[in-house]
């Protein structure tokens, strides 16, 4: 499987953003999917995941509250919704199946303040 994730922007603190992981290849129902971000400088860190049914969800404390993941497996997209967003939202987020170590390519958010 492929994945692409798109949607990514230049938007002021505050805003919103919702970013999309398109999947190819292969059906992304059968994976858990996570969302991870990666600032200049800094390591990769985990920022959302949802099991394969999209019934179960779980957050870095940095973001709950603020960010929703979500998955269409009929379309084979997994998205993130960011509202309320902050400077130190910015990074390269990126898409992945962890457990299966698939990881697609990135899309920059850059939050202005």
């Amino acid at each position: 499987v492929q994945l692409q994730a798109s949607g990514g922007g230049l938007v002021q603190a505050g805003g919103s953003l919702r970013l999309s992981c398109a999947a190819s290849g292969r059906a992304i129902s059968a994976y858990a999917m996570g969302w991870f971000r990666q600032a200049p400088g800094k390591e990769r860190e985990f920022v959302a995941a949802i099991n394969y049914s999209g019934g179960s969800t779980h957050y870095a404390d940095s973001v709950k509250g603020r960010f929703t993941i979500s998955r269409d497996n009929a379309k084979s997209t997994v998205y993130l919704q960011m509202n309320s967003l902050k400077p130190e939202d910015t990074a390269v987020y990126s898409c992945a199946a962890p457990d299966d170590d698939i990881w697609g390519q990135g899309t920059q958010v850059t939050v202005s303040s």
